[in-house]
């Protein structure tokens, strides 16, 4: 049985549409192009995940293309839906690395240029400072009055960190709990050569963010070529 009744809903909103949606939206800023990409997301009453499969175009992306993971589940693949005839996106151990460990709501992956080439200019870490769009970002600090975590401020310092790409994606999960738990606040890493994997603790976040880096690391690009440290001197 195929559990469509798990994917198919007339709300915009539910998980099954918005991965189909912002797939769409990916591919037409190129950032998911030739099948590359993907995204997953916990529904947030449920808490099953909702993965996007491996090999299909994501202008092309249905519904009913998806696998559903049951988040609530101690076992690590119990699967509520597997549709026929397509297979898990080799992202899948770290989608559930980020839910399982990190308490991720949603995980973008994108194949965006802007992505690849910065990851070429900097060794280690991607830094940029006194951009306005920073504040779209979170940062280690917390209200005091409410617990919860606050954003970068304008003059605060964005640090991505970088890791080197392999030949098969689930190869690089154990690198980005590494950066995770190196950067417990940080809410994306880069794949040099490759993309970058972007999360927070809901889809409406999680696009804020990448949305937010891909424009910072589009200027970065454009302030290298012309000379422009990203991080300003005081």
């Amino acid at each position: 049985m195929m559990q469509d009744h798990l994917v198919v809903s007339d709300d915009s909103n539910h998980p099954a549409n918005m991965v189909c949606s912002l797939s769409r939206q990916f591919y037409e800023k190129e950032w998911c192009v030739g099948t590359g990409g993907s995204i997953a997301i916990r529904d947030e009453e449920t808490g099953f995940c909702y993965l996007a499969p491996s090999g299909v175009q994501k202008e092309l992306l249905k519904p009913q293309d998806l696998f559903v993971l049951d988040g609530n589940s101690k076992e690590q693949d119990v699967y509520l839906r597997k549709p026929a005839g397509l297979k898990l996106s080799d992202c899948t151990p770290i989608f559930q690395m980020l839910f399982q460990n990190f308490n991720a709501g949603a995980i973008i992956h994108t194949h965006s240029p802007n992505a690849v080439l910065t990851s070429l200019l900097y060794d280690d870490v991607f830094e940029i400072s006194h951009i306005e769009q920073i504040k779209a970002l979170p940062s280690e600090r917390v209200n005091a009055e409410t617990g919860k975590p606050v954003n970068l401020l304008f003059e605060d310092t964005l640090k991505i960190p970088i890791i080197d790409n392999q030949n098969f994606e689930y190869e690089l999960t154990d690198g980005l709990q590494e950066m995770c738990q190196k950067w417990p606040h940080g809410c994306a890493v880069l794949v040099r050569r490759h993309g970058i994997f972007v999360w927070g603790p809901s889809i409406t976040k999680a696009k804020i963010y990448n949305e937010s880096i891909d424009y910072l690391l589009g200027l970065a690009i454009k302030m290298h070529q012309l000379g422009i440290p990203t991080v300003k001197k005081n």
